[in-house]
């Protein structure tokens, strides 16, 4: 376990992250995954509340080649990038091997809602049980009624985008709401959906996504510079 900015992030091999998963997914109680990126420290820097809400996850995951260099700054070596999408696919795989029941909470201005990405996953997992609504990020349910279609389902995926995905994670925690698993995964319900294409694998490997995304999406520059360019800058002149 190391903090980077008051940020806990559990260094563990991908091996190790996924034992974590199966042994969550065999017990009872509820736990909340956060797959961690240079935007999501930059954020938490600023909001105590998001700050507070990661480090009380159950598993932080590192993603994103900026927490490598966070890493390295601190004279630490940095045991595996999870990204968000890559994890998510495995969590799925075993839950369509366990019979795991999940559920999807999506952005309703986001790109892919709900039934798109459940046919989706179908198309990969045809007899997984899969369940979901389409959520306004900014207003988290005011009843137990209007929460009440997440019951019977195990595994919950959000995609709000941080910091809203994972409160909404610690408040369904809060209001005592079952499940096994909890995960914020951002734009990943895009990718299964294929309305944003995922990098080449040897993209990936010399840790360019970040490039690839941004020409696919321009308008993310503010928030793809910020992640980039600003964070290691900071990181590098510890600022």
């Amino acid at each position: 376990m190391s903090k980077i900015w008051g940020v806990r992030i559990d260094n563990l091999t991908r091996k190790e992250i996924l034992e974590r998963v199966r042994f969550f997914l065999q017990g009872n109680k509820t736990r909340q995954i956060a797959t961690i990126n240079p935007e999501f420290i930059l954020k938490a820097r600023e909001d105590k509340k998001f700050r507070r809400v990661l480090n009380d996850c159950d598993l932080n995951v590192a993603d994103g080649t900026g927490i490598r260099l966070a890493f390295w700054k601190n004279g630490e070596k940095l045991k595996a990038v999870f990204p968000g999408i890559d994890l998510m696919k495995e969590i799925l795989k075993i839950a369509d091997k366990e019979k795991i029941s999940v559920f999807l909470a999506t952005n309703r201005s986001g790109l892919s809602d709900w039934q798109e990405t459940a046919v989706a996953i179908k198309k990969i997992y045809p007899n997984l049980n899969i369940g979901g609504k389409n959520y306004n990020p900014n207003f988290f349910p005011r009843s137990m009624k209007e929460l009440a279609v997440l019951k019977n389902y195990e595994i919950i995926f959000v995609n709000f985008g941080a910091p809203w995905q994972e409160k909404f994670i610690a408040e369904l925690k809060k209001r005592k709401i079952d499940f096994r698993l909890a995960m914020g995964v951002g734009g990943s319900f895009d990718f299964l959906t294929k309305k944003i294409r995922r990098a080449p694998q040897i993209i990936r490997m010399f840790g360019l996504e970040w490039l690839w995304r941004l020409l696919q999406q321009p308008k993310r520059f503010k928030k793809i510079f910020r992640a980039v360019v600003i964070f290691s800058i900071r990181i590098i002149l510890n600022k």
